[in-house]
C-alpha cells in the first residue's frame, strides 16, 4: 500500500475549521499558536469566528495552511504515514511545508504575502475564473483561444477529466464561458475569488513573490512532493523556488499529478484540511484507489481506521 498526502487549496475555507481538533488535541493547538505568533495576530479567531476575513485571500492562505499544519500533527500522532504529497495551489505550500521544506512559522508568513501579491496583481472587478464541467483539454483550450478577441482567458486549472477551470479578464471569460455552454458544457459555475489565479495576469504577483522566495534558505523534501506547475515529482530542492515563482501564473496541473501518483503505485489518498473536492477530484480521476479526508473529528477517527486497517491492521 502507497498513501498520498493531497492538501487543500482555496476556496474550501469554512468558519469553524480546525475549531474541534483544537480544543482536542494539544498538537493542534500548538500549530494555531504557533502561527499566531509567526503572524503577529489570531489566525484562530480568523478561522473559527470572521468569516468576511476568512475569505480574504491575504488571511485564507495562512488560515487554509495552519489549519492543514493541525490536521497533519493529530494524523502524525495517530501513526498515519505517507509515501508522496502533493497539494492544489496554495496547498503546495502545505506539501512543502509538510515535507520539511519550509519550517511552518516562514511558510504561513509566506503565504500570507503570497495572498496579498495575488490580490493586489489585478484589480477585484477586472478578473473573473469559471469552473466548467463536461468539456475536454482540447475544447476549453480552443474556446480560450476563441474568446482571447474579447480580452485575455485561458486555462487555469486542468483540476479532473471534465473539470477545468478557465481565467481572465472579466468579459472574455463570460464570453468563453458562454460559449462552452453553447458546446455542451454540463456546467459553469463562476468561482468566488478575487483574482485570475494561474494565468499570465498574475505576473506581477510572480515578480513579489520571486523576491521573497529567493532569499529563503530550503531544506531538502523528506518526502517526494509532485508539483503543480508539471505535474511530475519535483527532483531536487533548487527546483522548488522557479517552480513557486512559476505556479502561481501557471495553469494547475492536477489531473496529470494525480496520474503521476498512480503511476508511482499510490492507491490510498488522504485529503488533508478543509472541504473533500480534492477527493471528488481523484474520483473523476481514478478508478479502485482508496479515499480518505481529515479535517475534522469524525473524520479523523475513520481516516485513522480504515488506513490502519489497510496498512496490514497495525502501526
Amino acid at each position: 500500500m502507497k498513501t498520498a498526502f493531497l492538501f487543500s487549496g482555496q476556496g474550501a475555507q469554512y468558519v469553524g475549521m480546525g475549531k474541534e481538533l483544537y480544543e482536542n488535541f494539544a498538537c493542534a493547538r500548538e500549530v494555531f499558536h504557533e502561527a499566531d505568533e509567526a503572524l503577529g495576530f489570531s489566525i484562530r479567531e480568523i478561522c473559527f469566528e470572521q468569516e468576511e476575513k476568512l475569505n480574504q485571500t491575504e488571511f485564507t492562505q495562512p488560515a487554509i495552511l495552519t489549519m492543514s499544519m493541525a490536521v497533519l500533527s493529530c494524523l502524525k500522532e495517530k501513526g498515519i504515514t505517507c509515501d508522496y504529497m502533493a497539494g492544489l495551489s496554495l496547498g503546495e505550500y502545505s506539501a512543502y511545508t509538510a515535507a520539511g521544506v519550509f519550517d511552518f512559522a516562514q511558510a504561513v508568513q509566506l503565504v500570507q504575502k503570497r495572498g496579498r501579491f495575488m490580490t493586489e496583481a489585478v484589480p477585484a472587478e477586472k478578473g473573473a475564473m469559471y469552473a466548467v464541467m463536461g468539456l475536454d483539454r482540447e475544447t476549453i483550450e480552443l474556446l480560450c483561444k476563441e474568446g482571447s478577441k474579447y480580452g485575455f482567458v485561458a486555462p487555469a486549472n486542468y483540476n479532473a477529466p471534465g473539470q477545468i477551470v478557465i481565467a481572465g479578464e472579466k468579459e472574455a471569460v463570460e464570453k468563453t464561458a458562454e460559449a462552452a455552454k453553447e458546446k455542451g458544457a454540463k456546467m459553469v459555475v463562476k468561482l468566488n475569488v478575487s483574482g485570475p489565479f494561474h494565468t499570465a495576469m498574475l505576473e506581477p504577483a510572480s515578480k513579489r513573490l520571486a523576491q521573497e522566495l529567493n532569499v529563503l534558505q530550503l531544506k531538502d523534501a523528506k518526502v517526494p512532493v509532485i508539483t503543480n506547475v508539471t505535474g511530475k515529482e519535483v527532483e531536487n530542492t533548487e527546483e522548488i523556488i522557479p517552480l513557486l515563482i512559476r505556479q502561481v501564473m501557471s495553469p494547475v496541473e492536477w489531473e496529470k499529478t494525480l496520474l503521476t501518483l498512480e503511476e508511482k503505485g499510490v492507491d490510498t489518498f488522504i485529503e488533508i484540511g478543509p472541504g473533500k473536492a480534492l477527493s471528488g477530484f481523484v474520483k473523476r480521476t481514478l478508478k479502485g484507489v482508496t479515499i480518505l479526508n481529515a479535517e475534522d473529528i469524525k473524520t479523523l477517527e475513520k481516516t485513522v481506521e480504515k488506513w490502519h486497517q489497510n496498512n496490514n491492521g497495525g502501526i
